[in-house]
């Protein structure tokens, strides 16, 4: 199979993934605003804390393809571009698992007992990890050449299909935090909230909105300024567009991360920390690495 197309066929892997995740992600973060969230124990809110930051980190790495594709590989299509895609989603497994088993504890600790709840959190998690992982080193198979990093002549259509794809890979999870912000506001849960944890999840809204709008607007101008043609011009401006999407997304993550450690916990110092942990992992791993490292590997190669 050609390299692009390898990159392609990792692309559509982690937008398979990442639906899932932000099924999950949504209830981590809804659920702190549900009446009955109040009776959750000390203790299991904790836990649910702990899954969300499972799931965040399962977000971020999921997405963090996309933009080491743009950013580092600046859209080529290259054997380390899909070691890269193939890394990232792997590593992206087991918080996905572990934040499954976290939320399958609280709910069915809800509705029968603590006993119950672990032991269907282990048991799901064990199942997950058993098949997303197990069964694919199992089958795993040895290639007796590896592909040399080296970048393939890849066509504008293609170039431009991926850049597209990495867009739907990042816009579910933005779309889907926004619905549940949106939510969120119409709860008695929120209007409990002090004021200034109600002014940082509207502006958490705002980013996330934004992020989406900017996520969207290479497919509509692809479709109205350039009729739907190949262009570099658009390849060079859609993509300027994807990578500036995960800033207002990162920062609307982060800040909604706090409000939720806030409801779960009621410490302002706690969430604050959650919040800012978040902001700096995320924008680190989606910006500040991969910028860094193109920087690094520019100053190599101009003195080799």
């Amino acid at each position: 199979m050609a390299v692009e197309d390898r990159l392609k066929t990792a692309l559509d892997e982690s937008r398979l993934l990442i639906l899932g995740v932000q099924v999950l992600f949504g209830f981590q973060f809804e659920a702190a605003f549900q009446d009955l969230f109040a009776d959750v124990p000390a203790g299991s809110r904790h836990v649910h804390c702990a899954g969300l930051m499972l799931l965040l980190a399962a977000m971020g790495l999921l997405i963090a393809p996309s933009l080491f594709h743009q950013i580092i590989h600046r859209g080529n299509s290259t054997p380390g571009a899909v070691r890269m895609a193939t890394a990232f989603a792997g590593a992206s497994l087991l918080p996905l698992t572990l934040g499954l088993g976290v939320a399958i504890f609280v709910t069915f600790e809800q509705l029968f007992n603590r006993g119950v709840g672990i032991a269907a959190g282990v048991s799901l998690a064990a199942i997950a990890l058993l098949l997303l992982y197990g069964l694919g080193f199992a089958l795993r198979e040895k290639r007796e050449q590896p592909m040399q990093d080296q970048p393939t002549g890849v066509s504008l259509k293609s170039k431009i299909e991926q850049m597209l794809t990495e867009a739907r890979v990042i816009i579910p999870g933005a779309q889907a935090l926004l619905g549940f912000q949106l939510i969120a506001v119409l709860t008695k849960a929120f209007s409990e909230l002090p004021p200034f944890f109600r002014y940082i999840h509207c502006a958490a809204l705002s980013a996330v909105a934004l992020s989406v709008i900017l996520l969207m607007t290479p497919a509509a101008l692809h479709r109205i300024g350039f009729r739907g043609e190949d262009s570099p011009t658009f390849f060079r401006i859609g993509s300027r567009f994807v990578v500036a999407g995960s800033v207002p997304l990162a920062v609307g993550i982060a800040a909604d991360v706090a409000v939720v450690f806030f409801k779960a916990l009621g410490s302002e110092n706690g969430a604050i920390v959650a919040g800012l942990v978040s902001l700096f992992g995320l924008l680190g791993l989606w910006l500040g690495y991969p910028f860094w490292l193109r920087a690094a590997t520019s100053s190599q190669a101009s003195k080799a």
